[in-house]
């Protein structure tokens, strides 16, 4: 017998909930494809982190979100890095 049954997730679908579970799971999408950069370096990477900061950061919501990630990271941010993350 599965431990979840599909009306256990009825929350997520009804009332527009899905969306902002949506838009959290993409935020742990690039919270850990944004930490690959650092990784990909060192955690204390001046190079990445001064991009980070001018890329993103500094930016705020002056430009489309995904440009500045992208000038950041150089390319769309990868899911792959969410399923590798380590809790």
């Amino acid at each position: 017998m599965p431990r979840y049954r599909s009306t256990y997730f009825q929350h997520v679908f009804a009332g527009g909930y899905s969306a902002g579970y949506y838009a959290y799971i993409w935020s742990e999408v690039l919270d850990s494809d944004a930490f690959a950069a650092f990784k990909e370096k060192s955690l204390y990477d001046k190079a990445t982190a001064d991009s980070f900061r001018k890329n993103v950061l500094e930016k705020g919501g002056t430009d489309d979100p995904a440009k500045m990630y992208r000038t950041f990271r150089g390319a769309d941010p990868d899911p792959k890095y969410l399923l590798k993350k380590e809790d």
